[in-house]
């Protein structure tokens, strides 16, 4: 092979060995060995063992986006972020939604008022959310579906459902017990922080090896292994400072670093500010393009006054995180987002407003 060639198989493949892999292709088997070997399989809509999860119009988040006939009745089992985002398109496109979750809480893991105010405005935009719901099944009725909840006569009737309960690494059948390769008890490859897995020269990239499932950690897995093959292999996963991450809803809700119960919990004294997006008179633009939903908070800590983390649920802020997280990286303080010379009209402005807004915080609180 030439140098700069690149082979492309089009087929299955799995391992024969620790550097061997046999593509099934359409013209027969393909044997190839190499010192170096990057697994970036991915992963796969997660299905759960429930009765009636084969029956037709049950989708997951890839079939759904061909759907057809449109639904005038949707159930989404699961409300993280997968499930809250095709909730709120459908719901839009005019569908009637309900959400089943099995936490008590809606969006655990966010601020309490960010979660709040995010509930309340789907569930305002036609949304009907149930948490602590556990489903046991689901079944053909006699004008379409129905999702039958454990513990309780309730029927949730529908034309279609949405299972979003996770997402399952594709790791199944690439044969990885014959080059040795090792998992973990949810069947991710286990990889170290240069993304190596225990088989010397073999890496596993992405969704498949178990860390945050987005592109653009994919992405900066890429830059990792190549520093490994080509560079002078200091990249780690550890260099990872601020990771952001956006859920799509409307508008975005978007966050970076710890919540101020996290900030307390890891040593800091913490500084606050929380505030709604329709008060915020020095941010116009969600007004001008009416969508001024949502709320904007900052946790600081208070005596290097640096950004701890930030939750932002509202228009643009799939833009405004990775200022946040730039600034977070680059230890920016508070006072310098809040001082900021921004364009104006844009949603950057907020920073001025709610920064200016910081105060002590207890968890207590």
């Amino acid at each position: 092979m030439l140098e700069g060639q690149a082979t492309l198989l089009d087929g299955h493949a799995r391992f024969t060995g620790p550097k061997e892999v046999t593509v099934e292709t359409r013209d027969g088997d393909v044997v190839v060995t190499a010192e170096n070997i990057i697994i970036g399989t991915g992963t796969s809509p997660t299905r759960p063992n429930l009765p009636g999860i084969d029956l037709d119009g049950v989708h997951d988040s890839t079939t759904i986006q061909h759907i057809d006939p449109f639904p005038k009745r949707l159930a989404v089992i699961g409300g993280g972020f997968i499930g809250l985002e095709f909730a709120n398109m459908f719901r839009l496109f005019g569908s009637d939604v309900t959400v089943l979750d099995a936490s008590e809480t809606f969006l655990e893991k966010a601020e309490p008022i960010v979660a709040q105010t995010a509930h309340d405005l789907l569930v305002r935009g036609g949304v009907e959310i149930r948490n602590g719901v556990k489903v046991a099944g689901i079944e053909k009725s006699a004008d379409g579906i129905q999702v039958l909840v454990d513990g309780s006569d309730a029927k949730v009737e529908a034309d279609a459902v949405l299972v979003a309960v996770g997402r399952t690494p594709a790791t199944s059948d690439l044969g990885l017990d014959k080059a040795g390769i090792e998992t973990n008890e949810r069947g991710f490859i286990t990889v170290d922080d240069h993304l190596r897995t225990n088989v010397d020269g073999v890496f596993a990239v992405g969704d498949v090896n178990g860390g945050p499932q987005f592109t653009y950690i994919s992405l900066d897995d890429n830059r990792i292994v190549w520093d490994q093959l080509m560079g002078k292999g200091e990249r780690t996963t550890s260099d990872r400072i601020a990771l952001p991450h956006n859920t799509f809803i409307t508008p975005p809700l978007s966050s970076v670093g710890m919540s101020p119960a996290e900030a307390v919990a890891a040593g800091h004294t913490v500084l606050y500010a929380a505030k709604p997006v329709a008060k915020l008179a020095a941010m116009p633009r969600p007004k001008i393009v009416g969508d001024a939903e949502g709320v904007i908070t900052f946790t600081v800590d208070a005596g290097t006054r640096e950004v701890l983390g930030a939750s932002l649920f509202c228009i643009d802020s799939q833009e405004l995180v990775n200022l946040v997280a730039l600034a977070m990286r680059a230890g920016v303080t508070a006072d310098e987002l809040m001082n900021g010379i921004w364009t104006h009209p844009s949603s950057t402005e907020a920073f001025n407003e709610v920064l200016a807004e910081l105060a002590h915080w207890t968890p207590e609180d």
